[in-house]
């Protein structure tokens, strides 16, 4: 399994996969690692793409993903992936997308692993009132994400 670091807006990413697919996306709290100076042929793309997305270029992702995880977390996971470009959903609505509104703990638990941040848009989940309910990346990364994906256009008082 290979990694690489790359910087972002939010932080250093860390990318981890091999010839099987991305395994793994997430972002480190402090600036622990440098960006790789080299990237190996099988995570360019995944580079690539994530760059697109921060620089506005993207917003769909198009990898081969290998994340490791139980059957019912790749069940939230691929919900995830339906969930559009600047839309949100709740944890409820995923649940009933699963067919039991009772699994909306489980299923917000599966969103919370997700190993493949921005790539599996888990920060699309919100609460049924709407609120930005945890991130394990921290909440101001999750509305940094949303703004990003849907920018509220200011207007002037005067």
């Amino acid at each position: 399994m290979d990694e690489v670091y790359v910087e972002t807006p939010l932080g250093i990413a860390t990318i981890s996969g091999d010839e099987d697919g991305i395994a793994s996306v997430s972002v480190t709290k402090e600036a622990a690692n440098t960006p790789s100076k080299t990237i190996p042929s099988h995570l360019q793309k995944a580079v690539l793409q994530l760059k697109e997305y921060f620089d506005g270029q993207r917003t769909d992702f198009e990898l081969t993903l290998n994340p490791s995880g139980t059957d019912f977390q790749k069940k939230v996971w691929a919900e995830l992936l339906k969930i559009p470009f600047g839309k949100t959903v709740s944890y409820l609505d995923i649940a009933k997308k699963l067919g039991d509104p009772k699994t909306i703990r489980a299923a917000a638990s599966a969103n919370g692993k997700n190993p493949l941040w921005i790539i599996v848009p888990c920060h699309r989940v919100i609460g049924s009132d709407g609120s930005l309910t945890g991130y394990a990346g921290g909440l101001w990364r999750k509305k940094w994400l949303l703004d990003h994906e849907n920018p509220v256009k200011q207007q002037s008082l005067f």
